[in-house]
């Protein structure tokens, strides 16, 4: 194998490295951050970051990269309060990756790409229209990471559109048939396969297959 010690990762070329450390962590999720301005300027952001906390109370959270620039996903989240967490679909990839693109704060990508917004049971945030599986969130809590300049976003879930037929009995997604995505990198896009699921892990007990998916 190919050994990179810390002096050799400090001497790569800057993109070769970002490239490098982004995709040597595994598959990340991957998920468009839907926001809105106090002005009404909508925003919509491409996250690889957003990772489960806990299911009782629901919180999910997510990294902010350093304030060097205008951040507007931070802004709106802070002014406002809400945001929206939409699964990104094999089927609008491309549109999904262009929000990464630098817009002005007055611009929407929304108007931008033919991703579209929609608004939900009063929530004032933007979802994705063409997400299937779409959260609503609130703002709860920030902290700031000294060692990288970055900022860990908590937020607690509000609400959880789903499509019903991605919904086992037992509230399972099958994210599969949703046809989420996840992100190799920076901008490498993969739809995962589902190769089983196993019942509850007990000491000293055989872990029972709950899909004829395999073993």
């Amino acid at each position: 194998m190919k050994h990179y010690d810390a002096q050799d990762l400090e001497n790569l070329p800057s993109r070769y490295r970002a490239h490098f450390i982004n995709s040597c962590t595994g598959f990340k999720s991957a998920n468009l951050l839907g926001t809105i301005s106090e002005d009404g300027i909508t925003n919509v952001a491409i996250f690889s970051s957003v990772t489960h906390l806990g299911s009782n109370p629901p919180l999910l959270s997510f990294i902010l990269r350093p304030n060097t620039v205008k951040r507007n996903t931070y802004d709106n989240i802070l002014k406002m309060g809400v945001f929206t967490v939409n699964h990104v679909n094999q089927n609008f990839i491309r549109e999904a990756h262009r929000t990464s693109a630098k817009y002005d704060g007055g611009v929407s990508e929304f108007d931008k790409t033919l991703l579209n917004e929609e608004y939900l049971d009063g929530f004032k945030a933007p979802y994705v229209k063409q997400s299937r599986v779409k959260l609503g969130c609130e703002f709860v809590n920030e902290y700031f990471i000294k060692e990288n300049d970055c900022h860990f976003i908590i937020g607690a879930i509000k609400h959880i559109y789903v499509d019903k037929e991605i919904q086992a009995e037992d509230g399972w997604l099958n994210l599969e048939t949703a046809q989420t995505v996840c992100i190799d990198g920076l901008d490498g896009y993969a739809l995962p396969q589902i190769l089983n699921r196993f019942s509850y892990a007990k000491p000293d007990e055989n872990v029972r297959s709950l899909s004829d998916l395999g073993s």
